[in-house]
Order: C-alpha cells, then structure tokens, then sequence
C-alpha cells in the first residue's frame, strides 16, 4: 500500500507551513521580518507625528499592535488553522484566558482600592 501525498499549490499555502516536515524556511522567515519591521516602524511613525488626533492614535496603535501578533503568530510560532495545529490553537487561548483574567482582575482589584482610598485631606483631619 502506497500513500498518496496531495500537495497544495504554493500559492494557495498558509503563510509560515512548510509541506515537508520542516518547521520554516528563511524567505518564509523574511517575508515575516519585513511585515513586522514595516508594522514597528509605522507603529513609530505614527506616534512621533502628530497625524492623528489622540484617540485615533490609540485606534491605529492598537490595529497596529494586533496585525504584528498576527505576524508572529502566522510566520515565526507557525500557527494555522491546520487540524494538526488543535493543541497549540487551544493553547494559545488557554494563555491568551489566563493573561485576560489576571489583567481583567488587576485593573478591578485597581478601581476597587482607588474608589475606598481615602483623599489626603480626609486622612489629615483623622490624624489630629
């Protein structure tokens, strides 16, 4: 018995997968470097200039932000939507619950603390 390996034409291949076994090749890792420093340098750019008014600015930082993980995750941690690809995707959300939970909870113990301090001027009169 023979297996019949179905190749995929390179242009319609995942970015950063490699049929071969191979976890990357170097133009695979270029392309990825390019994209990333492009996204930096904009990220950069937009910040040094005043372009953009302060909440568009915090918009575009943050698409900015997200389109370079995407980079990272596609071109240099190799993750796809691959049926082969479960355990790391389902890893990947676990890590992405458990920093949500502990920054979702740092930012509430935060609030909470802030809105029971008691101003500088309360805690003079209780002192005398």
């Amino acid at each position: 018995m023979t297996e019949t390996v179905v190749s995929t034409p390179t242009h319609l291949r995942t970015p950063g997968t490699d049929t071969r076994g191979s976890t990357g090749r170097w133009p695979t890792y270029a392309v990825g470097f390019a994209l990333a420093a492009g996204l930096t340098a904009a990220s950069f750019v937009l910040a040094a200039n005043h372009w953009l008014t302060p909440a568009s600015l915090v918009a575009a930082l943050v698409v900015l932000a997200i389109a370079q993980m995407i980079v990272h995750l596609i071109f240099f941690l190799h993750i796809t939507t691959a049926p082969a690809q479960k355990t790391n995707i389902l890893a990947l959300l676990l890590t992405l619950l458990i920093i949500s939970l502990v920054v979702i909870g740092s930012l509430w113990i935060m609030a909470q603390l802030n809105a029971h301090m008691v101003s500088m001027d309360q805690l003079m009169q209780m002192q005398r």
